[in-house]
């Protein structure tokens, strides 16, 4: 169940960002907490505006927030989150997040997380068919994290193909599976807690 959960809605720059608006209604009206962390390209897709006013918390998409010194913790972010959920995931950010190369908000928040995290890539099909992206799919997979396979369809360019992002109603009932302990191999934690 989600209700009282706290997830952390990542968003990379894809043209599936616009779905992102309907991920956080709907996580919102089953009763969860969200917190939106874009990636800076995100911004380009989907504005700050729009999430934060959905999510009802501010949209976090750079380290500082100010002149002043105030940070936004990628630490306090990884642990608080009951569960992180990148939906749109781009090719450039599965390459950082394979390779450990946190240059942005996000991808630092992903490698201090200790909560289960789910991936649901977006890219056109030539992207997503391409060995480099199967093979870091693999290595993300094999880390623990939750796929969500993108579906066959009509892709931004034109073309038809997998690779077009999961509804977001899909992937918020996947999310219910997994609280209520309905997803059997989904990890509790990926890394065991700090004493």
């Amino acid at each position: 169940m989600i209700k009282g959960k706290k997830i952390i809605l990542g968003i990379t720059a894809s043209i599936a960002a616009y779905k992102s608006a309907t991920t956080v209604r709907l996580l919102r009206k089953e009763g969860a907490e969200v917190k939106v962390v874009m990636t800076p390209m995100a911004r380009e897709f989907i504005t700050p505006v729009t999430l934060s006013t959905l999510s009802g918390n501010p949209v976090l998409t750079e380290f500082f927030s100010g002149s002043d010194g105030k940070w936004n913790s990628h630490v306090d972010l990884g642990t608080w989150a009951d569960l992180m959920v990148i939906a749109p995931l781009t090719a450039c950010t599965m390459g950082k997040m394979v390779n450990g190369i946190a240059d942005n908000l996000l991808v630092a928040t992903y490698l201090s997380a200790r909560c289960p995290v789910l991936l649901a890539p977006a890219m056109d099909l030539d992207m997503y068919s391409h060995p480099s992206t199967k093979r870091n799919l693999d290595i993300l997979r094999k880390d623990g994290n939750i796929i969500i396979e993108p579906v066959t369809g009509e892709l931004a360019s034109g073309l038809h193909g997998k690779g077009r992002m999961e509804e977001p109603e899909m992937i918020v009932k996947l999310i219910n599976e997994i609280f209520e302990g309905r997803k059997t191999k989904i990890p509790k934690k990926r890394r065991p807690a700090r004493k």
